[in-house]
């Protein structure tokens, strides 16, 4: 949660210093590359196939054997990843030209582009190294710190960006490029903040890599698909921001603005729900459990869809008043506010897709499958990239939005109907009833806030961020009221255990 805010904070701080202008469109594109694997590698790949090789060897040869591979993965990934970083420095700018070509008709747009993706590629390594630091502790059931690690990316961004932004323009720099160095202080940071746990468990690094050891080949071999398998939502993310490139200055920012909002509640309660249960499915799956790892799916999946079903609702209902609050000050004009708020309840309806494939596609890499999840992967890039082209000649950029959130829709609902068939069931009926509550619950807190949203619009006037902080204060507060009251008349087990946790977790119980 610290991580997201200050991630939060960090948009807002960009927000307010650029706008959604040439040096921002130009930023998200140069930082799409490194931040596609930011986020594979953080969020999913690299812990699906890490995690359970490193499980294993921890339970059968111990700790020793453990850091021996985690060793041989962080070598192999230095390896891997600095000759990906060498190959980005020499081909910048024609893989700039290839997916940003139309920056070219606004002069210097192109070049700067190019420059910042150069700063930015040697950001690949540091993920890549801090994920393989993330997998061991998650196996070792340290989540806290692992969490908190994108705290440090955060930090340094903001920092660089309020220290650095003046300076600039001092050394014949542009102001965008302190972004860029900030991030890759924050992976630096990311790489500290964990490796210093890691040191207190026993681990020590020398450099080592024995290309015939069996666990490192088994991470290798899953990996490669992992990121596939895991790499849809990366991927069409990735193809929005090249068909945006077309679609004028500000196209781009909007739509990355508006994803970084949405996907808020999937890093706070989709991500975190699945990187805590995925050790447990990794040991349902060694010892042959399919019932429990049945279960435990089904438990996580009824969890997620009671905390972003609502998000889902409330995202769409109250866009307006959100991004407004957020990021309507300084360079980010109201014309911007307008553009991200259709962008935000685009991407909305695909929230519950995004969580769930973070939590289906890590099972199938528990049970040795990585076929599946990579075959779904690509069908749901072809149908992102047919849907974004129709829907974005027939209403624009928010179309792009459209298309990613039904592809991933697509995508959870197929993986999760394959895994049933592995598993022998997923408690379908139970989770089919608990989504159909859950969504009439949604359905009227979401119409009840936007109503109350326009009639407070009406009493508590003026643009001023005290009285937009008071709508949407209220707004939340309403949402959060209405729904409790539609999940106890309905009886929705899950709002109950999600209120039990919360009440233990403050209590300290």
């Amino acid at each position: 949660m610290t991580s997201r805010l200050l991630g939060l904070v960090r948009e807002q701080v960009l927000a307010f210093l650029f706008g959604a202008g040439s040096e921002m469109d130009a930023f998200n594109v140069a930082f799409r590359i490194p931040n596609l694997f930011r986020d594979l590698f953080a969020e999913g790949a690299m812990s699906a196939a890490f995690v359970p090789a490193f499980t294993r060897r921890l339970s059968r040869g111990g700790r020793d054997e453990a850091w021996r591979l985690g060793t041989y993965v962080i070598s192999a990934l230095l390896v891997i990843t600095l000759a990906l970083v060498a190959v980005g420095l020499v081909f910048a700018r024609p893989l700039v030209t290839l997916f940003a070509s139309d920056y070219a008709a606004v002069p210097g747009k192109l070049e700067l582009t190019v420059q910042l993706t150069r700063v930015l590629f040697p950001f690949l390594t540091l993920v890549a190294v801090a994920a393989a630091c993330m997998g061991m502790l998650n196996s070792l059931h340290r989540f806290f710190l692992p969490a908190l690690s994108p705290v440090m990316f955060n930090v340094a961004t903001i920092a660089c960006a309020i220290v650095l932004v003046p300076v600039m323009p001092l050394v014949h720099l542009p102001r965008i490029m302190a972004i860029a160095i900030g991030a890759l202080v924050g992976g630096v940071g990311q790489v500290a903040l964990q490796w210093v746990p890691l040191r207190r468990e026993g681990f020590r690094y020398r450099p080592a890599l024995d290309t015939r050891d069996e666990g490192l080949r088994q991470v290798l071999v899953l990996m490669g698909p992992g990121l596939v398998g895991l790499a849809a939502v990366q991927i069409n993310l990735f193809v929005n921001t090249v068909l945006a490139t077309g679609q004028g200055t500000g196209a781009v920012s909007w739509l990355n603005y508006a994803f970084r909002l949405m996907y808020m509640p999937i890093g706070l309660f989709g991500v975190s729900v699945a990187t805590a249960a995925l050790p447990t499915l990794s040991r349902q799956a060694a010892t042959g459990d399919l019932t429990g790892m049945g279960q435990t799916v089904s438990s996580g999946l009824r969890m997620m869809l009671m905390l972003n079903v609502p998000a889902t609702a409330g995202l769409i209902a109250l866009a307006w008043p959100i991004v407004a609050l957020l990021f309507q000050h300084g360079s980010f004009t109201r014309t911007d506010t307008a553009a991200t708020a259709v962008a935000l309840a685009c991407y909305a309806p695909g929230l519950v897709g995004y969580s769930a494939v973070r939590f289906a596609a890590p099972a199938f890499y528990a049970l040795h499958d990585s076929r599946t999840p990579v075959a779904v992967s690509i069908a749901t890039v072809l149908l992102n990239a047919t849907l974004s082209l129709a829907l974005v000649r027939a209403i624009g950029y928010p179309g792009l939005a459209l298309g990613t959130a039904i592809a991933s829709l697509f995508n959870a609902t197929l993986l999760l109907w394959l895994l049933g068939a592995r598993l022998d069931g997923l408690e379908g009926r139970r989770i089919a009833a608990a989504f159909a509550k859950i969504a009439a619950a949604s359905l009227v807190m979401g119409a009840v806030v936007w109503q109350a949203d326009a009639t407070l619009a009406l009493v508590i006037r003026g643009e001023a961020v005290l009285a937009r902080l008071v709508r949407v204060s209220i707004d939340i507060t309403l949402a959060l009221g209405v729904l409790a009251a539609a999940a106890r008349a309905l009886r929705i087990a899950e709002f109950a255990d999600a209120v039990k946790i919360v009440r233990r977790r403050m209590l300290g119980t």
